[in-house]
């Protein structure tokens, strides 16, 4: 995946991004855990924002980021 500054992606992207499962996004989304939009009935991510709120939540790991 290509990404430039503002990039918009879907939750599929989003996945192969993080590096987890779509699931485990679905509902981190429904609980209010990941910054999103709504585009009709379908969530959609600013890369620039998921960067920012990864950084935020987890940038402060134990082992260095090595999970």
């Amino acid at each position: 995946m290509k990404e430039t500054a503002g990039d918009v992606v879907t939750i599929e992207d989003l996945s192969s991004y993080l590096k987890t499962q779509k699931s485990t996004l679905y509902r981190s989304v429904a609980e209010g855990n990941v910054p999103y939009n709504t585009i009709g009935h379908h969530s959609r991510f600013r890369k620039e924002a998921i960067d920012r709120w990864f950084e935020e939540t987890h940038g402060d790991t134990k082992d260095g980021g090595n999970d």
